[in-house]
């Protein structure tokens, strides 16, 4: 499958009439109506994962997009670290981020090995919208989903790392008291974008959420 670049899946998002020229987001109101995450799970189609095949993380984007003329990591390090500096009107220089996957306080420092203490994680990970769905996304909309704030956390790095591209069935954040936020999340992506789950999965949300089931649905 060929790769399409970012200014050509923005091009062709415009040219849809799906977004504004500045960042892609997706045209769907999926969500509309499912106040509670436990309500919005059962909007989800509950399917088999597809086979893998043919995924490739560029063929959501070969590199962040753009929100207000900042590129989209920065964007949310901004959204989610406190006491930042800047390098320039965009990029994070120093922050502090309190992890919401390990209650970690972490210290970052924009620079070559320090960077990574800090990652932006896809709450979906690509590979799993790739085998529920996204493998048929015409390429805006996932630009869209690689892109979207709503699908995008600053976390611990090596946290992020062991997580992988595990669904809610394979891997919750070590945080428990983090777990009712994080599943409300995902199915808040997952109905944004029409992504289905798997059985184990939505098993494993609606234990979660059974402890917290009047947990509201992240807007952004």
């Amino acid at each position: 499958m060929r790769r399409i670049s970012n200014r050509a899946l923005v091009a062709l998002a415009v040219l849809a009439g799906v977004v504004a020229p500045s960042f892609v987001v997706a045209d769907v109101s999926n969500a509309a109506g499912a106040s509670t995450a436990i309500t919005a799970l059962e909007k989800l189609a509950v399917k088999g994962k597809a086979p893998k095949t043919g995924y490739e993380r560029n063929l959501f984007s070969d590199g962040w997009g753009e929100i207000a003329g900042c590129d989209v990591r920065n964007f949310i390090l901004k959204r989610d670290l406190k006491n930042i500096t800047l390098r320039d009107s965009c990029k994070v220089n120093t922050g502090i981020l309190n992890d919401p996957y390990t209650r970690k306080v972490i210290r970052f420092k924009y620079g070559v090995g320090t960077s990574s203490a800090v990652q932006i994680d896809h709450v979906v990970a690509l590979s799993d919208a790739w085998q529920k769905g996204a493998q048929k996304f015409p390429p805006a909309k996932r630009f869209a989903l690689y892109n979207d704030p709503l699908n995008l956390l600053a976390v611990d790095g090596p946290t992020n790392s062991s997580k992988g591209d595990s669904d809610a069935s394979a891997w919750l954040p070590p945080n428990k008291s983090y777990r009712c936020a994080y599943v409300a999340r995902q199915i808040a992506v997952k109905l944004k974008y029409g992504i289905w789950v798997i059985a184990a999965e939505k098993t494993a949300m609606q234990g979660i959420l059974s402890s917290c089931p009047g947990q509201k649905l992240p807007t952004s």
